[in-house]
């Protein structure tokens, strides 16, 4: 088996466990195994949060990607800080000599032992965005190879991530659909209305009370009383 087809049948194996995961954290996890197993210089690797300015590694191969990116956070610089507004991808091929971040850099070469860092946006919303971190040691530095499979893999892992979260917008959006048809139901059958009718009449509910149409009809159709009613 050539080395191409080797590494297409992994990315296929990957794609399937990330449809077979249970949830996100399992997905997450999966990515950072994959990253230490298919990145040839990667030696740890996990999975960051940057919410509101502070940083959080939510999994991660180790402890040492948690404890180098603490340091990011810290010090205030580092790719991990930078990889939203800079770019997708930010690459230190050497942090002994690293200038971007003049101090956090030197730092976690001497402190920690690395030698080389990737940090790849993965998924981004409003108010925080995750990225994958990849650390490499012992004099290792990432070349070209090893940033294009990283990169690949972030791609697998920001379109599971994306297919995952609309699945669950649209699950969401039938439960909310379903109880509002139970409670319209309820006040066909109790005020004479039709269906327009009884959508109007939890609409302007909402409106006067300043609570969510899908709340009301939540409590119309769990209780089968009117709002109002004692």
């Amino acid at each position: 088996m050539s080395e191409a087809t080797q590494r297409l049948s992994e990315f296929e194996q990957l794609a399937r466990a990330f449809r077979w995961a249970t949830d996100e954290d399992a997905r997450l996890q999966i990515a950072v195994d994959a990253a230490v197993r298919l990145v040839a210089r990667c030696a740890h690797a996990g999975i960051t949060i940057n919410e509101k300015g502070g940083l959080l590694t939510r999994v991660s191969s180790d402890d040492f990607v948690r404890r180098a990116n603490e340091l990011q956070y810290e010090l205030g610089e580092g790719p991990c800080l930078s990889v939203r507004k800079d770019q997708d991808t930010m690459i230190v091929h050497d942090l002994e000599t690293e200038e971007r971040w003049p101090v956090w850099a030197p730092k976690v070469h001497h402190e920690f032992g690395a030698s080389s860092m990737m940090s790849l946006l993965v998924f981004t919303n409003d108010d925080c965005y995750g990225a994958l971190s990849l650390y490499a040691v012992d004099g290792q530095h990432f070349d070209v190879d090893d940033v294009a499979v990283a990169q690949a893999l972030a791609g697998h892992l920001a379109l599971s991530m994306s297919a995952e979260r609309e699945i669950d917008q649209l699950g969401m959006a039938i439960i909310s659909r379903l109880v509002i048809g139970r409670a319209e139901g309820i006040l066909m059958e109790r005020l004479d209305l039709s269906a327009d009718q009884a959508f109007d009449y939890l609409r302007r509910i909402s409106s006067t009370t300043n609570r969510k149409l899908v709340a009301i009809a939540s409590d119309i159709a769990r209780t089968r009383t009117l709002p109002g009613d004692d």
